[in-house]
């Protein structure tokens, strides 16, 4: 079984790109959704996120997503400690959840492939991306913040350029039934190379 990296800077639709996937039977694993889900549920990951960023971290049960984001986002090397703890057992869930897909590839979608250096664990790498003021767009829409906000979340990201040259194909996400056809185009492509 192959596997397929989907990665892309904020906003550029990834998610969107994830869905097509979707819809055409190919296993999808949400990074960004299972590490949230971690984050609550594993009593290793909270002790760890606590003794980081201190018992304000959890409301009751729950992650206190606004404090944690507040915390990292503005302090690299506090965002780094983070992803330390939590990307790992993404990684270690991901090779579990792998086990029990009975199909010719699957698809992980991350954010952070090449800037966590991990690109060696995929088989292929597609790169969404779309314009700078396309994606602050969709973010201030979609997370009801400002430019600035968004701005220091992408201070996070490489650049599209840089990741261009790393990734396998890449899909610009700008209208949908090009996209739609895109992924369609390298699912056949994926389909080949994997049987």
């Amino acid at each position: 079984m192959r596997i397929v990296g989907l990665t892309g800077g904020i906003g550029s639709g990834k998610s969107t790109v994830a869905r097509m996937f979707r819809e055409l039977g190919v296993p999808v694993y949400d990074s960004d959704s299972e590490a949230k889900q971690l984050m609550t549920s594993s009593p290793k990951v909270r002790k760890a996120i606590m003794d980081l960023l201190g018992e304000t971290a959890y409301q009751g049960k729950e992650l206190n997503r606004s404090f944690v984001a507040e915390k990292v986002f503005n302090d690299p090397e506090l965002l780094q400690k983070l992803n330390a703890i939590v990307h790992p057992e993404v990684r270690n869930h991901f090779r579990e959840w792998t086990k029990v897909q009975n199909v010719p590839y699957v698809v992980q979608e991350t954010a952070l492939i090449f800037e966590n250096g991990t690109q060696d664990h995929y088989d292929h790498i597609i790169l969404v991306t779309a314009p700078l003021d396309v994606r602050l767009k969709r973010v201030m829409e979609r997370d009801g913040v400002g430019p600035k906000a968004v701005l220091e979340r992408m201070k996070n990201q490489m650049d599209d350029a840089d990741k261009l040259d790393l990734a396998h194909f890449c899909i610009e996400n700008l209208d949908l039934e090009t996209v739609k056809e895109r992924v369609k185009e390298l699912h056949t492509k994926l389909m080949a190379m994997a049987t």
